[in-house]
């Protein structure tokens, strides 16, 4: 109910605001006269001149549709006209086939007629035929006789055949026998033709497989043999930057290609055999293989890092001018100075040798990396580690100090080959390369 009354109220507010009271003003010589208009004078301006404005579009549409109306309508007229001219057409054709209908019912008459004399012809000739068939008869009957007597003779000419037959088949299964033998064998050597173009083709197939087999592997080969050689002088490089000569290290390292066996002499095209260009790539392969194996278990023992955190070179590798006497003197390692009790770290995995106080180191750590390498670790506050331990790259064992011949606090820090100093400064390099790539 209040729905209700919103809606009447908001029509209503609709209708006021649609049709509000209005004053329209006249003038007539220079006299303003006000003609006042309620809401319902206007709405009935409104409806009159609606209907006014339909009445003139009903009258517009129907006089302009009236033409079309009555075209509309004669054209009706004159559809209705040749339909009706079209029936009339239709009986005049119904008459027509009636008259021809008419027509063969005589002319069937007629045929009847004819077919009924034809009948007693018929009938006559029936008679005839029934004399002719029991003359037939009777010569049926004779033909009988005959033909028992004709079946006695037949019987003793197919005793005869039968005879003959057997004869015959004793002769027909040798040759079948034989012509079934025959018959294999060109079975035989038909499957035989075929199997040996399908072998051909298989072993044409297996060929060119095998030869692409052999250049993936030549090329497998070659392209590993590339990547050892490639590795190998990568390290043979950062052994000649660090001061070691290849050779040396390797035969420190025990490197060697162990060989043997009666000695035979070569024959001419043995290198031509199927193979035999694959068998010394591998053979290659193998050598490089073992060389870069070699050369990387001694890269694992390089001591390539430095030996403290926070620490600075005070003395490098090389002549100088001794701290106490101030003379000319050979130094052979690399001194780095730091805090007090700085840690000291093993620069390359291997087990400690010595452990302990050493005249003029100090108190000093010797680790044993294996293959003629070795570090020394001078002037220490403390040995964290003892003989025979073994240590990891880059693991603690002591701490900075000022033991033995020494002028403050630092490391001296030596790497030995085979007993004979070496610059650690170049190891350091070489090892910054090795990270670096």
């Amino acid at each position: 109910m209040v729905r209700s009354a919103f809606r009447r109220e908001r029509w209503v507010r609709l209708f006021h605001r649609l049709f509000p009271e209005r004053q329209i003003m006249v003038r007539t010589g220079g006299r303003v006269r006000y003609v006042h208009m309620s809401r319902w004078p206007q709405v009935a301006m409104v409806g009159t001149l609606t209907i006014a404005l339909s009445w003139i579009a009903y009258s517009s549409v129907n006089y302009f549709l009236s033409d079309r109306i009555i075209a509309s309508k004669e054209q009706e007229v004159r559809d209705a006209r040749r339909a009706y001219r079209s029936l009339l057409t239709e009986v005049s054709s119904y008459q027509r086939k009636f008259a021809s209908i008419t027509h063969d019912l005589e002319e069937n008459h007629s045929i009847m007629v004819g077919l009924v004399e034809q009948n007693s012809t018929l009938q006559q000739s029936l008679e005839n035929v029934e004399t002719k068939l029991q003359a037939t008869e009777t010569e049926r009957n004779r033909v009988l006789s005959v033909r028992e007597r004709l079946k006695g003779d037949l019987l003793a000419v197919e005793n005869k055949m039968q005879t003959l037959v057997t004869r015959n088949f004793a002769l027909k299964d040798n040759l079948s026998t034989t012509e079934l033998d025959l018959q294999q064998a060109i079975v035989q050597r038909n499957q035989a033709m075929i199997a040996g173009t399908h072998m051909k083709g298989r072993i044409s197939s297996l060929e060119a497989d095998l030869r692409n087999l052999r250049r993936n592997e030549e090329e497998t080969i070659e392209r590993l043999t590339e990547q050892t050689l490639g590795n190998i002088e990568d390290v043979e490089r950062l052994l000649s930057l660090a001061g070691l000569k290849v050779d040396k290290v390797l035969e420190a390292s025990d490197f060697n290609v162990a060989q043997g066996g009666p000695f035979i002499a070569a024959k001419e095209g043995d290198d031509d055999r199927p193979g035999a260009a694959l068998k010394n790539k591998l053979a290659a392969l193998d050598y490089h293989l073992d060389r870069w194996s070699a050369l990387r278990g001694v890269l694992g023992r390089m001591p390539l890092t430095v030996p403290v955190n926070n620490g600075y070179v005070t003395s490098r590798f090389g002549k100088r001018k001794d701290p106490f006497n101030k003379k000319w003197a050979m130094h052979y390692g690399l001194d780095y100075g730091g805090p007090k009790k700085s840690p000291i770290y093993v620069t390359a995995p291997g087990v400690v040798t010595y452990a302990g106080r050493k005249s003029r180191y100090g108190r000093m750590v010797e680790v044993d990396h294996g293959g003629g390498l070795k570090t020394i670790y001078g002037h220490l506050h403390k040995a964290v580690v003892k003989k025979g331990d073994k240590v990891t790259h880059r693991q603690k064992i002591g701490l900075m100090g000022s033991s033995g011949r020494s002028t403050g606090v630092h490391l001296h820090y030596e790497i030995r080959f085979k007993g004979k100093p070496l610059n650690p400064l170049k190891f350091i390099q070489a090892g910054r390369n090795v990270f670096q790539g």
